[in-house]
């Protein structure tokens, strides 16, 4: 009951007038700035920065939540659109969101990602307001071997799910792999397949490839099939543009499951919502094998639902961490990390005792946000599915000028974009030879992680390869990577056994 007095005093802090308009505020510019390429919430996190200085504590960080928050919403709405998204966090929503929208379903994808996103924000505002300890406990008792198992897990899941043929999922894995390991090695202080560029000494940038692989690839893919490929037009919506009884049904068990699946990760520093929502796309997609006529790859409601919960999970147990342990486990955190030691502010557990109605008022906040998302973002999806009437040649001009501008503004390097540029014919090359875009984005992703904690433990190990199995972590991540291979070999060749049975059957009719 104290954790709920002093949820109310909360409440009542933040619905103030002046702290309801700048929860509004930053949730109407955390919107604005995920619809465009290349952008994101800490860039415009990083950008208010400045106006610290002008405003009180508590409404400078609620409008921060707000952007926070309302950056993973808008970017949610140009992946399935445009198939352009402006952060890793909402690529797994591309696959099977953008199907949808192709299909004429576009009003019911940005319905589901809302409502998804709504769910799985709401649950981890709960979890960060009554189990934050947990968690951050949880989170203290991962090192190297933990964050290389992960990792491990996650290539792994990732690559041999999301292709058809495993070889191809590998091959894009170890592109992506490769591209991260280009710069400055963080721990030899090396130079490492850079060529002598200077612009490559600080690696390659997150932002550049992900616009690249996606947008300009789909670009170059949609200008290359224009005319002789009607399949490429995009469909008129249809539909009632809300989600009927039925697809809400069969979206709620996704939206659940990507939920659970993203809390954790919001209190382990490994990138924040990129991970679980790759993970939670890769968990509907096996359950969708296992079905008697699989719907992935036709634009499965689940396939969207999943990664839009896991993603926003994240959110609010992110800033859980922040505020109890001083952890930023994701660059928006770290740069509101920053604002607050501009106010003399220590995040952590002194920091409940220290300023309480400031800690309390924004856990609040993040509540009234939640709902404040969902009433711009729900009743408006017919209205943003009509970009998809735009001519193609407007539409996909339109969205080249994007994301160049957003790349631009993320570097203020003209070789930046020829960097776009070039990886986007990679994208273009990748599609036209049925290469899976996932693996090498989490390749990319998650491999400086991989390589700095297997380095890190092994140095501290004095290179005992067994580190990697110390503790109970590592091994039940290990137990459950081999779960998932042998669930997906054993629906593979299930798969091409009744394949084969049916070819037989179709030569003894004949």
């Amino acid at each position: 009951m104290d954790v709920l007095s002093l949820l109310m005093e909360g409440f009542t802090h933040a619905f103030t007038p002046m702290n309801l308009l700048f929860v509004v505020i930053g949730c109407l510019l955390g919107t604005a700035v995920g619809v465009l390429p290349g952008l994101g919430s800490s860039m415009a996190v990083a950008l208010l920065l400045p106006m610290t200085f002008a405003l009180d504590p508590s409404a400078a960080f609620i409008m921060f939540a707000g952007v926070y928050f309302g950056g993973l919403f808008g970017d949610s709405t140009m992946a399935i659109l445009l198939n352009t998204p402006g952060q890793a966090s909402s690529i797994a929503s591309t696959f099977e969101g953008h199907k949808m929208a192709r299909a004429g379903r576009a009003p019911q994808a940005l319905a589901t990602a809302a409502i998804g996103a709504f769910i799985g924000g709401m649950i981890s505002c709960i979890v960060v307001v009554f189990l934050a300890p947990v968690l951050a406990a949880v989170s203290a008792e991962f090192g190297p071997a933990e964050y290389f198992a992960l990792a491990l897990f996650a290539f792994v899941a990732t690559s041999s799910v999301v292709s058809d043929s495993p070889l191809k999922g590998l091959a894009a894995l170890v592109i992506g792999l490769g591209i991260s390991t280009i710069g400055i090695d963080s721990i030899s202080g090396a130079e490492r397949f850079s060529f002598g560029v200077p612009y490559l000494f600080d690696g390659v940038s997150l932002v550049t490839v992900t616009v690249a692989i996606l947008a300009v690839g789909e670009i170059f893919h949609v200008a290359s099939r224009i005319r002789r490929d009607p399949t490429s037009r995009i469909l008129r919506s249809t539909g009632r543009p809300w989600l009927s009884g039925a697809q809400f049904r069969e979206a709620l068990p996704a939206w659940l499951r990507g939920t659970s699946i993203g809390l954790p990760f919001g209190v382990i520093p490994v990138g924040g919502a990129d991970v679980p929502t790759f993970i939670a796309y890769s968990v509907e997609k096996n359950l969708d094998a296992r079905r008697d006529k699989p719907k992935f790859g036709t634009g499965a409601i689940r396939g969207l639902a999943a990664p839009e919960a896991a993603g926003n999970a994240t959110t609010g147990t992110a800033m859980g961490a922040l505020l109890a342990l001083g952890l930023p486990v994701s660059a928006t955190a770290a740069i509101m990390l920053a604002a607050f030691r501009q106010y003399g502010l220590q995040p952590g557990p002194l920091l409940f005792d220290r300023a309480p109605d400031l800690v309390w008022g924004l856990l609040a906040s993040f509540f009234i946000a939640m709902f404040v998302l969902l009433i711009i973002n729900l009743p408006f999806a017919q209205l943003w599915a009509k970009l998809l009437l735009i001519p193609r040649p407007y539409l996909y001009g339109g969205i080249a000028l994007m994301c160049g501008l957003g790349v631009y503004a993320t570097s203020s390097s003209f070789f930046e974009l020829l960097l776009m540029l070039g990886v986007g014919l990679l994208g273009f090359a990748m599609r036209r030879f049925d290469v899976p875009l996932a693996p090498l984005l989490i390749g990319m992703v998650l491999g400086p992680l991989a390589e700095s904690s297997l380095r890190e433990g092994l140095l501290s190990a004095g290179g005992d390869v067994g580190m990697l199995f110390a503790g109970p972590i590592p091994i039940v991540i290990y137990v459950l990577l081999i779960l998932a291979l042998v669930i997906s070999v054993s629906g593979r060749l299930r798969a091409r056994r009744a394949a084969r049975a049916e070819d037989s059957k179709v030569r003894v009719d004949a």
